[in-house]
């Protein structure tokens, strides 16, 4: 099973500390070619604007639970990334999904109490400090900088497409067409011995055939159609994916793939 975060932080961050010109006046932001956060991730949550991009490289799949999000596999199995080295560097030029992209921050309620969202970040990615080199994050009157002013912009976009996202997820849970995922790839080594994978989610395809026309013309009018087939597509990535943990000897690992869920 898949190692879950620590409690009410998303995958990827291990605390939280509101951004502020009181404590943060000299501080400045780093910039990195490297995401070594990554590296052990084997799934990643995505948004619907980005599987038009995301299905060229990734199988998209749904999590289990209460709450499914989407998620881009970059291994088969927990711990295995076959998209990023160990120090976070990517192999060749796959898309990087904006989640990995707005680390070390996010938007997030300080008070519950309350809607409104407060740019944070990870102190622990050391991506934010008192550096010499960097982007800084406050001007001379302690008013956010340009380049803080693009990573809110950033963060509300991303927030924005979660929305969506949600709406997406609905949709397809209102027409009941998530089932319970299960794929059995096979070694060429081993073909007698298939490893079979489950702990995800995604679109019955049964279900889909049935659907009445008008609810496929509202569906392809409003752009949700292709999304789904865009999941659909993805999944043959699994075999690729499976294909590369053999070759970098990530894997296969005995047991089941299960995503982590993801905030």
């Amino acid at each position: 099973m898949a190692s879950a975060p620590k409690p009410n932080l998303p995958v990827l961050y291990n605390e939280l500390v509101p951004l502020n010109s009181t404590e943060h006046a000299t501080w400045k932001g780093r910039t990195t070619d490297k995401a070594p956060w990554v590296a052990n991730q084997h799934a990643i949550p995505l948004t619907v604007e980005e599987f038009p991009l995301a299905q060229r490289d990734y199988p998209i799949v749904f999590s289990s639970g209460d709450r499914p999000v989407p998620l881009a596999l970059m291994g088969l199995n927990e711990g295995v990334n076959v998209f990023f080295n160990d120090e976070g560097v990517p192999h060749g030029t796959p898309y990087i999904p904006a989640y990995i992209r707005r680390y070390p921050f996010l938007l997030a309620k300080l008070q519950q109490d309350t809607d409104n969202l407060s740019l944070c970040f990870d102190p622990t990615a050391n991506l934010v400090g008192e550096f010499d080199e960097g982007n800084a994050l406050f001007d001379e009157n302690k008013e956010p900088s340009e380049h803080t002013k693009g990573l809110l912009q950033f963060c509300e976009k991303f927030e924005e497409a979660g929305n969506k996202t949600q709406l997406f997820m609905k949709e397809l849970e209102d027409a009941d067409l998530l089932m319970d995922g299960e794929i059995s790839i096979q070694r060429r080594d081993n073909p007698d011995q298939p490893f079979t994978y489950r702990g995800f989610r995604m679109v019955n395809q049964e279900k889909l055939r049935e659907l009445r026309g008008d609810q496929l013309r509202k569906w392809n009018e409003n752009g949700l159609l292709p999304l789904i087939f865009a999941h659909l597509f993805s999944l043959e990535l699994m075999r690729t994916v499976f294909a590369k943990q053999v070759d970098m000897g990530k894997g296969p690992i005995a047991g089941e793939m299960a995503p982590p869920a993801a905030n």
